[in-house]
């Protein structure tokens, strides 16, 4: 059975969230060790983890709709998209929610969705260098990731690596993937990978999207 986070206490601080901002701000990402509630990520790790265990997770790919291809050689992390199926869930993405609401109030983003995965890399996988969004046709505004492995250690690799936002060969952050820890950043500008990992690695992926729909047709949300 999958652990409850049963803590009534907020997931994102005010004081965090007011960093963030600062952060996003200045530089374009932030990056906080234990900002996300351990018993939280417990929950969410378990069901994750019981989810690759019995294959109900599926093969992440690159890009959308059509465009859609599975990459083995670019990415090798398997998915589940969250959909408030559990209590753990439904806690992590109601903060998101509180998150979106500081976000627009302090930056006037005009953020109206977020929509996340669970994602999983098997000892090998890695996430090759990218941008979570094109330029001038965005509708993923901000980028999240919340670890969820506990007790990483420092020989597992793994890490995220943070790219300048004006110079994306310039590495400027590598970001331990140990539970607790919570990075955004802006999804056009910031590019990003994910290193070979050599254990088991668990995260939720996350985007603040802007609507972009046209025409009258709803922008689908993946």
């Amino acid at each position: 059975m999958t652990p409850i986070a049963t803590t009534s206490s907020p997931v994102l601080q005010t004081a965090t969230q007011n960093a963030l901002v600062d952060a996003l701000v200045e530089q374009g990402w932030y990056v906080g060790r234990e900002v996300i509630d351990l018993e939280l990520c417990d929950a969410l790790n378990h069901e994750l983890l019981h989810r690759a265990a019995y294959n109900k997770l599926d093969e992440a790919g690159i890009g959308r709709g059509k465009q859609h291809l599975l990459r083995k050689d670019i990415r090798g992390d398997a998915i589940h998209w969250l959909d408030r199926g559990s209590a753990a869930q439904r806690r992590y993405l109601d903060a998101m929610s509180e998150l979106q609401q500081a976000l627009n109030h302090a930056l006037f983003l005009g953020l109206f969705e977020y929509e996340a995965h669970f994602s999983h890399y098997p000892p090998g996988a890695f996430y090759q260098r990218h941008v979570d969004s094109f330029r001038g046709r965005a509708n993923r505004v901000i980028s999240t990731v919340s670890y969820l492995t506990p007790d990483w250690p420092s020989d597992a690799g793994g890490e995220m690596v943070i790219y300048h936002p004006d110079d994306s060969s310039l590495e400027i952050a590598r970001v331990v993937p140990e539970a607790g820890t919570f990075a955004c950043f802006l999804s056009e500008t910031i590019a990003h990978e994910v290193l070979p990992t050599r254990q088991s690695r668990t995260s939720i992926a996350g985007w603040f999207r802007r609507n972009a729909s046209l025409g009258g047709v709803l922008d689908p949300a993946r």
